[in-house]
């Protein structure tokens, strides 16, 4: 009877967690960001604007934006190990190889036409990959973009080969809004996040203003005139 009962319990409780959406590394509950499928031509959404370009490049240009985005992820997100986005980044780039690199030949392509000359093409294709990578600083929404950039990986390692560009679509309008700083709805709204504002603190750099790891008030003076 009792072993019934701690097996219905335990059922229970898995149960429950398993309901429950999974916990965000940053927030108590994960900010709503605007999302919904984009064409690419919308402004802001890849780096820079492609002037006639054809949908078959524009779907170059967000799935070559998304690869810029991860890769970004992979850097500057390893500081939260447990979002895996270098793991997950090198996952996909075997995974999803093919369609990067037609996308790549592509945008080549889209460069060389406009530009009728394949030299000027190559350069304005390099100035291109720099502002994609650019334009993917998430100085302020760090947090934000990481947990978003984490989620969308996650998913582009589950997304059929051949599909990148549909992840590309329909997660990157999610992904721009990130690099915005959010607050957590539970404690301040959604509303852009503000660092708090610190006193005054002592002066670190002299070391006639310590002694034994404690500051001298009667050598340096109290805190709020020391740190002017």
């Amino acid at each position: 009877m009792l072993g019934s009962r701690i097996a219905i319990i335990v059922a229970g409780a898995a149960g429950l967690f398993a309901a429950a959406p999974a916990s965000a590394q940053f927030y108590l509950k994960a900010p709503t960001l605007p999302n919904g499928r984009v064409t690419g031509a919308e402004p802001g959404i890849v780096a820079s604007t492609l002037a006639d370009a054809s949908p078959v490049e524009l779907r170059a240009a967000l799935v070559w934006n998304l690869r810029a985005a991860l890769n970004v992820a992979a850097l500057q997100c390893q500081f939260e190990p447990t979002l895996l986005t270098l793991p997950n980044y090198n996952a996909l780039i075997k995974d999803h190889a093919e369609e990067l690199r037609t996308s790549y030949g592509t945008l080549e392509k889209y460069f060389i036409r406009t530009l009728k000359n394949p030299k000027a093409g190559q350069t304005e294709l390099d100035r291109f990959g720099t502002r994609v990578y650019s334009s993917f600083s998430a100085v302020s929404g760090q947090l934000s973009f990481c947990q978003t950039a984490a989620a969308i990986g996650h998913e582009a390692l589950f997304t059929k080969r051949g599909e990148f560009g549909d992840l590309a679509h329909d997660r990157m309008r999610e992904l721009r809004a990130s690099l915005t700083a959010w607050g957590d709805p539970l404690v301040g709204g959604n509303v852009s996040f503000q660092y708090p504002s610190w006193g005054p603190l002592p002066v670190f750099g002299n070391a006639k203003c310590w002694k034994k790891q404690s500051y001298q008030i009667k050598r340096c003076g109290p805190v709020n005139i020391a740190s002017r």
